[in-house]
């Protein structure tokens, strides 16, 4: 009896050509951050959503009109982070945040980060507004952190990505920020369970904290570990250090660096955008 072929896989994780695709055929895409103020339930909530959407309208704005190939919401303001997932109050106030950020991104790509670590959260966003990628601080194996010990779901996350929306790019944190990895853990060996075991699209490198550079032996680690999937800096690029860092980088995530004087939640400068886009393209 003859069985019909069955269905090929589906092209997971994503490719170095696709993932430029996705941000507009540049070879080294610019994401930058928009730091939502704190929202609804959180201890610094100020009580207007509308001032949280206009926040996150004139930060779009701001980046994309400065050249940035994508903008990244996430939900900064409300410390302390929950360790797992966030109430709804959350997820609806990013909601509308994201659906604002869309407005003004016009189709250019808006991505989600729930923090700290709540990945099915951000799928079930992503499913609802559209955005096309999503951070995830802890997809595969466990760091300690300030929210205390954080495990990876990558089971769970790609699976709803799978069912909710197929089409999401997964950027997956290496030994993520402010936070330890357990002993024997190194960027390498942390970088190929992400991509071959957690199927995760983009692997995100970053300094100790929020700011601080990234390691360029740490990418290099991590690109070698993962087999060559695309890694991205994921903090404290400037127009400075750009060159030293991208060499083997395949995009970055920005935030602090486009602030008033560097500190992330300060105001966005139109001026620090340009100049570092025009560094990069440079």
């Amino acid at each position: 009896m003859n069985h019909p072929d069955p269905d090929p896989l589906p092209t997971r994780p994503a490719t170095r050509e696709e993932i430029r695709g996705h941000f507009g055929g540049q070879a080294l895409p610019l994401v930058g951050m928009i730091h939502l103020p704190a929202l609804p339930g959180s201890p610094r909530w100020r009580g207007s959503m509308e001032e949280v959407v206009d926040a996150a309208r004139q930060d779009a704005q701001v980046l994309l009109e400065g050249g940035m190939d994508g903008v990244l919401v996430e939900n900064f303001g409300d410390v302390p982070f929950h360790p797992g997932p966030v109430p709804p109050e959350t997820i609806a106030a990013m909601a509308l945040a994201v659906h604002a950020v869309q407005e003004v991104a016009q189709g250019r790509p808006v991505g989600i980060n729930v923090l700290r670590n709540d990945a099915r959260g951000g799928v079930g966003l992503a499913a609802a507004t559209g955005a096309g990628f999503l951070r995830v601080n802890v997809h595969a194996g466990t760091m300690f952190t300030d929210q205390g010990t954080l495990e990876g779901r990558a089971h769970e996350t790609v699976r709803a990505r799978s069912a909710l929306a197929p089409d999401l790019l997964i950027m997956a944190d290496v030994m993520v920020k402010h936070a330890t990895a357990p002993p024997g853990v190194d960027p390498g060996t942390a970088a190929s369970d992400l991509r071959h075991r957690g199927l995760a699209d983009i692997l995100v490198v970053s300094g100790a904290r929020t700011g601080v550079a990234s390691d360029p032996a740490r990418i290099l680690a991590a690109r070698e570990g993962s087999g060559n999937a695309p890694v991205w800096v994921g903090s404290g690029l400037t127009p400075r250090n750009a060159d030293r860092l991208l060499q083997r980088a395949d995009g970055a995530i920005v935030g602090s660096t486009l602030h008033r004087n560097g500190v992330a939640g300060s105001g966005i400068e139109g001026a620090r955008v340009r100049e570092l886009v025009e560094t990069v393209r440079g």
